[in-house]
């Protein structure tokens, strides 16, 4: 095969690769944001190592924080009940906290989890956008701190 074909043919699958990746954000930013259909995939794919199967939920990840930070486990992100806890439960705003980009911080610092959440500044940027057009009323506030009129914006809807 020659040099040209091989040449044409990465060009082809890398604009490939970049349009499916364009079209799943596009597609995402069309339609309504839910956890099914866009959130999950994201912590999956980006989140699942320290925050999928064996990690603990949020109750017993604060009974032993230091021993589950160790495991570099911390609290489980899936299904959607241990999600909606660090949106707008228990320990509403946590999420937005840790993935925040700094823009919304007061020290202007990105949240202890925000670089996870892409490869790459754009893809941090598109996850980011997608995880703020789910939760609604992005808010780095914590729960004690929240009104209930702010609490009631926050969506995240499941379906």
């Amino acid at each position: 095969m020659s040099p040209g074909l091989i040449r044409v043919g990465c060009t082809l699958v890398a604009a490939w690769a970049l349009s499916a990746v364009t079209g799943y954000v596009l597609a995402a930013e069309k339609q309504a944001v839910t956890y099914e259909n866009t959130i999950k995939k994201i912590i999956a794919e980006r989140c699942s190592g320290c925050h999928g199967a064996g990690a603990p939920t949020l109750a017993e990840f604060d009974k032993d924080k230091d021993g589950w930070k160790k495991k570099s486990k911390g609290p489980r992100l899936d299904p959607y009940a241990n999600l909606v806890v660090l949106v707008n439960g228990s320990d509403a705003g946590a999420i937005m906290r840790r993935l925040d980009d700094g823009k919304n911080a007061k020290d202007g610092k990105p949240g202890n989890m925000h670089v996870w959440l892409g490869g790459s500044d754009a893809e941090r940027a598109q996850h980011l956008a997608l995880f703020k057009k789910w939760v609604g009323n992005w808010s780095l506030k914590r729960r004690k701190d929240l009104s209930e009129a702010e609490l009631r914006k926050i969506t995240a809807p499941e379906k």
